[in-house]
C-alpha cells in the first residue's frame, strides 16, 4: 500500500508546512485501494518505509490504531489498520497467539467388541530392575483394559512386534487397528508390513500431538503415579509390582463405561480378595455368552456417551479452525522444532510459510517443507499452523 498526500481545498481542511491536515492531523485520500500523490505535493519523510520499519512495530490492531489516528486520518483507517496488522509477516512469525488452538475435538472411532482396536506407547527411563528399563503398554480402546510389558531396554519395530505378539495377540487375537505415535517403531516399513501381513490398519498421530494417543498417555501416568508409590523406598523393585499393578488396574471402575475392564472384556469380575469355591459363580456357556453381549452393548452405549462429553467438554476451550485448502500457504509453530537460535526467548514462534500439500482429515493437514526439515514429519494437527493472511491490494 503506497501512503501519499492528495491536494484538497475542502473547508474542513487546513494547510501547513505544505501537508494537508484535519484537526490537527494528516489528511490521506484515498482513491479505490491506493493513496495518491499531488504532483504539487510530496509524502512527508516521517511515512516513507525506510523510516517507519527502522523503529516501529505493531502492538496489536487498537494499540496500533489509536497510535496511527494521533498523527493521521484516512477513510475506512480503521479497516486497512485492522488488515495491515493481521497481514504483517514480521507479527505472525514473532508474536505468541494469545486465542484457544484450533481444531474441535475428532473422538476415534468406538469399536464394537474389546481387543479389535489396541493403542501402544513406551514408558521409558525407568531405574534397571530384573534387567528391564522400559514398559510398553497396551491399552484396549473398547474395554480400557490394559497391559503393562517389561522390556529390557526400548525395543526396534521387531522387538516390539514379538512383544505384542507374546502379551497380546495370543490371548486376545489379532486386531484390525493399532494407535500410536510417531515412534521409530511405529514409522518403520517392517512395523507396517508387519500390522499389513496381521489385517490391521496404523494409525499414527500427528505431528506434535500426543492427544491422538491420550488413552495409553493417561494409561502411562496411572502406572507411573502407582509405581511411585509402591517402590519408592526400592526404586529397583518395579518390576516385581509391575503384574500386581496391572491386575489393579483392570479391576477397577472406569468412568467412560461404569465398571472395570475385566468386567467389560471378560464379562465378569474376578475376585479381588481371596474368595470360597461357593461365592465364585460358573455360568453355563449359553448364559456366558448372553451375559457378555449384554454387558458390551452397555459399554459401547456407555463409550458413545463418554465420548460425546469429552468432545463437549474438550471444544469449550478450542475454535473452530480456518478451512484450509491445497495450496494454501500457512505458518508453521515452533513449539516443539528445534531452531537454531542465539535465544530461545527471541526465537521466531511460527516459520514459513509452507504449503499444504493434503487434507488428511478436517483437523490434520499435510505440508510441504523444505529439505532443512526433512527430520520433521509434514503431519500436524491445525492447532500447529495457523494461515498467512494477505493484506488485500
Amino acid at each position: 500500500m503506497t501512503l501519499a498526500i492528495e491536494s484538497c481545498w475542502q473547508s474542513n481542511l487546513h494547510w501547513k508546512n505544505g501537508v494537508t491536515g484535519l484537526k490537527g492531523r494528516v489528511y490521506l485520500s484515498l482513491y479505490g485501494r491506493t493513496i495518491r500523490i499531488s504532483n504539487t505535493l510530496e509524502p512527508p519523510k516521517d511515512l516513507t518505509p525506510g523510516r517507519l520499519g527502522g523503529h516501529c512495530f505493531h502492538p496489536g490492531v487498537s494499540r496500533t490504531r489509536f497510535l496511527v489516528k494521533q498523527r493521521f486520518w484516512w477513510p475506512g483507517m480503521a479497516r486497512d489498520v485492522h488488515d495491515f496488522v493481521l497481514a504483517c509477516s514480521v507479527c505472525a512469525i514473532g508474536k505468541t497467539s494469545n486465542r484457544p488452538p484450533d481444531g474441535l475435538l475428532l473422538p476415534l472411532s468406538v469399536p464394537l467388541r474389546p481387543w479389535s482396536h489396541i493403542s501402544l506407547d513406551f514408558i521409558t527411563a525407568l531405574p534397571p530392575s530384573k534387567g528391564n528399563t522400559v514398559i510398553l503398554t497396551v491399552v484396549d480402546r473398547f474395554s480400557k483394559a490394559t497391559h503393562f510389558i517389561p522390556l529390557p531396554k526400548l525395543p526396534s519395530a521387531k522387538e516390539t512386534a514379538v512383544a505384542v505378539i507374546d502379551h497380546v495377540f495370543r490371548i486376545h487375537g489379532l486386531p484390525t487397528d493399532v494407535v500410536s505415535d510417531r515412534g521409530p517403531q511405529f514409522v518403520s516399513k517392517f512395523w507396517r508390513e508387519f500390522c499389513k501381513l496381521l489385517g490391521a490398519t496404523v494409525s499414527l498421530s500427528s505431528g506434535f500431538h500426543p492427544q491422538s494417543n491420550g488413552q495409553t498417555e493417561r494409561a502411562n501416568q496411572d502406572v507411573a503415579g502407582v509405581l511411585r508409590c509402591l517402590a519408592s523406598n526400592n526404586p529397583s523393585s518395579w518390576c516385581q509390582q509391575l503384574s500386581i499393578v496391572e491386575y489393579a488396574h483392570n479391576s477397577l471402575p472406569v468412568s467412560s463405561t461404569g465398571m472395570s475392564p475385566f468386567k467389560c472384556s471378560l464379562g465378569y469380575q474376578p475376585p479381588n480378595f481371596v474368595s470360597t469355591e461357593s461365592e465364585v459363580s460358573v455360568p453355563s456357556a449359553h448364559a456366558l455368552v448372553q451375559r457378555c453381549h449384554r454387558t458390551w452393548t452397555r459399554a459401547r452405549r456407555a463409550l458413545l456417551q463418554a465420548r460425546s462429553r469429552t468432545k463437549a467438554k474438550a471444544d469449550r476451550h478450542r475454535s473452530k479452525p480456518p478451512r484450509y485448502v491445497v495450496g494454501q500457504r500457512v505458518w508453521l509453530s515452533t513449539q516443539n522444532i528445534q531452531m537454531r537460535s542465539v535465544s530461545n526467548k527471541l526465537a521466531p514462534k511460527f516459520i514459513g510459510p509452507f504449503s499444504v500439500t493434503k487434507i488428511i482429515n478436517p483437523v490434520t493437514v499435510r505440508l510441504s517443507l523444505p529439505p532443512v526439515y526433512r527430520r520433521v514429519h509434514p503431519v500436524f494437527h491445525v492447532s500447529k499452523i495457523k494461515p498467512v493472511i494477505f493484506f488485500p491490494s
